[in-house]
C-alpha cells in the first residue's frame, strides 16, 4: 500500500546543484542549491535558479534596512552549512515530486554524500531529510553511488577507481565487493576554482568579480592543460583601485595559471589513493582505467592532466553531473541487494 501512494526518491545533495530522481519519472529537478530569504519575515523567497541570478545582485546592509534578499548557499565543501535553510529546500523540492501530501505518506529517500564526511555531518544530512518528510533516509558515499549510477557490478572482486569531482569536494574511491578499499577525500572542487579565478583577477589586474563571472569564466575559457588552440573572453567587472566599472580580455593561459593550485590537489589526492591501493586491484585499474565524474571533471584537459602524471587511462562519461542521482536512485530499486554499500541509515 506504501508503495501505490508514495514515491522513492535519490538525491545528490552537492554543494553547488541538487538533483532528485523519482522513481518511474528519472531526474525531475536538476537545480543550483541556493536560497533567497526575505530579511524581513526570514522566510524564503526563491530557490535554485531562481535565487541563484539573484547572487551578488542583493544588498550586503547587514540592518535589513530595505527589503532585499539574501542569498545564500546552505552547502559548503560538500556538508551543510545552514542545517534549516537546508531542510526548508529538501522539503521544496520532497513536496514538488510527491504525488500526495507528506502528512499522508511519506518517501523513502537516498543521499549521496562526500566520503569524507564526519559522523556529525552524516546526522545532519539526516535529520535535515527526515524534517523535510522523509519516512527513510539512506546515505552512500558519492563514488559509490556514481558507480552503480554507471551500472557497474560493484558486488564484484574486481577493481574499480571512481574520481567525482563536484562544487565543494573531490572523492577518489577504489570499491571492490561492495566495499569502498581505499579513499581520498579533499574540500577541493569546482568552487575552489572559481574563488581562484576570482583572486587571480583582483591580484593581477585589479578586477573583482563575482562568483556567477568566475563560473562563466571557467566553462568557458577554464583548462588545466594546454588546449591546441588558446581561447580568450571579455570580462566585466570592478575596478577595486578606482571603483569603476572596467572591462578585460583575459586568455586560457591565465585561467590555467589561475586554477593551478586546486588542480594540483585534486592530482594529488588521486595519487594518495592509487598508493593506498592493494597491487591486485592496482592491476585491474592499471587494465581499466579510471573513470572520472562530477560537473568538475568537465574542466578541459582535466582528464589529459591526471593521466600524463599518473600513466594511467582517464574516462570521463557522458553523464558526468547526474550518475550520482542515479545510483542514489537504484539503491532504492533493489535496497535488500545494495544494503551493503549503505554508511547509514534511519528507519
Amino acid at each position: 500500500m506504501f508503495r501505490l501512494f508514495s514515491c522513492d526518491i535519490g538525491i545528490d545533495l552537492g554543494t553547488a546543484n541538487t538533483l532528485v530522481h523519482v522513481a518511474g519519472q528519472g531526474i525531475v529537478i536538476n537545480e543550483p542549491t541556493v536560497v533567497a530569504v526575505d530579511p524581513k519575515n526570514n522566510r524564503l523567497s526563491a530557490i535554485g535558479s531562481e535565487a541563484k541570478k539573484m547572487l551578488g545582485r542583493t544588498s550586503n546592509d547587514s540592518r535589513g534596512i530595505n527589503s532585499m534578499s539574501r542569498v545564500v548557499r546552505p552547502m559548503r565543501d560538500g556538508v551543510i552549512a545552514e542545517f534549516e535553510l537546508v531542510e526548508v529546500l529538501l522539503q521544496n523540492f520532497i513536496k514538488r515530486v510527491q504525488k500526495y501530501p507528506l502528512f499522508l505518506v511519506k518517501p523513502r529517500v537516498v543521499i549521496g554524500v562526500p566520503s569524507g564526511i564526519t559522523e556529525v555531518e552524516k546526522r545532519a544530512v539526516i535529520d535535515a531529510a527526515k524534517m523535510a518528510g522523509a519516512k527513510e533516509v539512506h546515505l552512500l558515499y558519492e563514488p559509490m553511488a556514481a558507480a552503480i549510477g554507471m551500472m557497474i557490478p560493484v558486488d564484484e572482486p574486481v577493481g574499480n577507481m571512481i574520481v567525482d569531482i563536484g562544487g565543494g569536494t573531490s572523492d577518489i574511491a577504489v570499491i571492490s565487493l561492495n566495499g569502498t578499499v581505499c579513499n581520498a577525500s579533499i574540500r577541493v572542487g569546482g568552487d575552489e576554482m572559481d574563488n581562484a579565478i576570482i583572486r587571480y583577477l583582483r591580484n593581477t589586474h585589479s578586477l573583482s568579480i563575482d562568483e556567477t563571472t568566475a563560473e562563466q569564466i571557467k566553462e568557458k575559457i577554464g583548462s588545466a592543460a594546454p588546449l591546441e588552440e588558446e581561447l580568450t573572453m571579455q570580462v566585466k567587472g570592478q575596478d577595486h583601485s578606482k571603483d569603476l566599472p572596467r572591462s578585460i580580455t583575459i586568455t586560457s593561459e591565465e585561467i590555467r595559471h589561475a586554477v593551478e593550485e586546486p588542480v594540483s590537489a585534486i592530482v594529488d589526492a588521486v595519487k594518495q589513493a592509487l598508493a593506498n591501493t592493494p597491487p591486485a586491484l592496482s592491476a585491474d585499474i592499471l587494465d581499466k582505467g579510471i573513470i572520472m565524474t562530477g560537473g568538475g571533471a568537465q574542466l578541459r584537459g582535466l582528464d589529459i592532466r591526471v593521466s600524463n602524471e599518473i600513466g594511467i587511462a582517464i574516462h570521463v562519461i557522458d553523464d558526468a553531473m547526474t550518475c550520482v542521482c542515479k545510483g542514489a536512485a537504484r539503491v532504492l530499486e533493489d535496497l535488500d541487494k545494495y544494503r551493503p554499500v549503505l554508511i547509514a541509515s534511519s528507519n
